[in-house]
């Protein structure tokens, strides 16, 4: 596939062949706007693909299951779940997206609107990827902008923490959780005391292992809501946690301190069996020369 080009691609018009285990399940043309693919039954790969892709560009995708069809698999197309998938995909046209830049506040605020409830919909959906995109233009178009007044600096804010928050549930869901936590950073960047922010990021933590970090995330919950039962929990599973892994940690040292005593006492008992051979020789030598020395004396008597 060639470099990516210096637009992005907006709304493709492409051609595609779609083929699981050598059947060809789709054969089409279909124009769409890029990241919204789901809707016509076009797995996410395809999306990522397209952003990248030259105007009358063919290219060969294999989409594993997660940028295929996933777990769910397509039933309209007989495609059975985490199928391994082969797309054949020609970029006939389309047409450029919309610059940042190209935007004015206003436009900004409104397009925001909509593909929040876009990412809504694909989450609810099940859709991670497919809604990752859709709430990150908000970030793209917001999270630079400047010079706003105070309506519209109140809007970009809130739009701007709901895609935060958002992201970095979606990123949980992904497994993704330094990108979550990333998120989670950004949201409390904007309000410092935000509830889910600090939630997200605790759980996030958790996953990684960071029991410590975790734990304190979860109490700086209980400070803005003392009546969140969850994070009493989850404070409760980082110390249960943290001790798992401390008593894990004890035994592979453990295991590992006693595999070195035992490979020095092996050295050190070879070394003893090695001097004392050694010895056993220089003795076997010291006789020798001495019996000879009694012949040469007997001899010479």
């Amino acid at each position: 596939m060639s470099s990516s080009v210096d637009h992005p691609v907006s709304s493709p018009s492409v051609h595609l062949e779609g083929r699981c285990g050598g059947r060809m399940f789709d054969c089409r043309d279909v124009g769409f706007i890029v990241g919204e693919g789901e809707d016509h039954d076009i797995p996410i790969g395809i999306d990522k693909a397209l952003e990248k892709m030259q105007r009358e560009e063919q290219c060969i995708l294999y989409l594993g299951p997660r940028y295929g069809f996933g777990e769910a698999g397509k039933p309209k197309f007989g495609i059975e779940p985490n199928a391994e998938l082969t797309y054949e995909v020609t970029l006939k046209s389309f047409e450029k997206a919309k610059e940042s830049w190209e935007m004015d506040t206003k436009e900004k605020l409104e397009q925001a609107a909509i593909v929040k409830e876009k990412g809504t919909v694909y989450f609810k959906g099940g859709k991670y990827m497919q809604a990752v995109i859709q709430y990150g233009k908000i970030v793209s178009w917001l999270e630079m902008e400047y010079g706003l007044s105070e309506k519209e600096s109140k809007a970009s804010e809130s739009f701007l923490l709901a895609a935060f928050l958002n992201l970095a549930m979606c990123y949980l869901k992904l497994r993704e959780y330094t990108k979550a936590v990333e998120c989670c950073d950004k949201a409390l960047g904007l309000d410092s005391a935000n509830e889910k922010g600090l939630y997200r990021r605790g759980e996030a933590q958790l996953l990684m292992n960071e029991f410590e970090s975790a734990k304190g995330d979860f109490e700086k919950v209980l400070e803005v809501n003392p009546q969140n039962k969850a994070a009493r929990l989850q404070i409760s599973m980082c110390q249960k946690k943290a001790k798992e892994h401390n008593e894990r940690d004890r035994r592979i040292y453990a295991n590992m301190f006693k595999k070195f005593a035992e490979q020095d006492a092996k050295e050190e008992a070879s070394k003893a069996m090695g001097k004392k051979n050694s010895e056993g020789v220089t003795d076997e030598k010291e006789t020798e020369s001495q019996s000879m020395e009694e012949e040469k004396a007997e001899d010479h008597v």
